[in-house]
């Protein structure tokens, strides 16, 4: 583990569009933010796109292909916490193909959707920017023209 467990986390995620903090939920999920941790250190998430928007729904990143597709090559076991859910706007999960087949996607809700409860773990929730993401237009990532709006990088911060 890099993280420290007597530590908080957030990260900063640096966008085209402007800066989005999310609360780490590090000591609920410590395997899950470990590795999004290392991911956003390491590099993996600069220049990736926010590559699916559902508006007043979910937006989908962390895919450096930018189609839905990719991953860092390797995937780790759900990790789910008592007490989370998804009863809010703002709310970061793993994005994965089944259970068990986390890497590098994740997404945010922008509504509750209750509804996938048990299915995706919960890593975090957008403390501040939630404004930014709301304002995304729609993207399909299997019918879009142009990129999506770009994450420069992600800051770890820790306090």
């Amino acid at each position: 583990m890099v993280i420290d467990a007597n530590k908080d986390y957030q990260a900063v995620l640096r966008t085209e569009k402007g800066d989005i903090t999310i609360d780490l939920y590090e000591k609920q999920t410590p395997i899950t933010v470990n590795n999004f941790v290392v991911l956003a250190r390491s590099g993996f998430y600069d220049d990736t796109t926010f590559y699916a928007v559902i508006p007043e729904v979910v937006i989908q990143a962390g895919d450096p292909t930018g189609r839905g597709t990719g991953g860092p090559g390797y995937v780790f076991e759900d990790e789910m916490a008592e007490g989370l859910s998804f009863d809010r706007p703002g709310i970061v999960a793993m994005f994965n193909a089944g259970p068990n087949t986390n890497g590098s996607q994740f997404f945010i809700t922008l509504s509750e959707a209750s509804q996938v409860n048990g299915q995706y773990p919960i890593f975090g929730e957008v403390i501040d920017g939630l404004d930014i993401l709301q304002g995304l237009e729609e993207r399909d990532p299997q019918t879009a023209t142009a990129p999506g709006v770009k994450i420069l990088r992600i800051d770890i911060v820790e306090k």
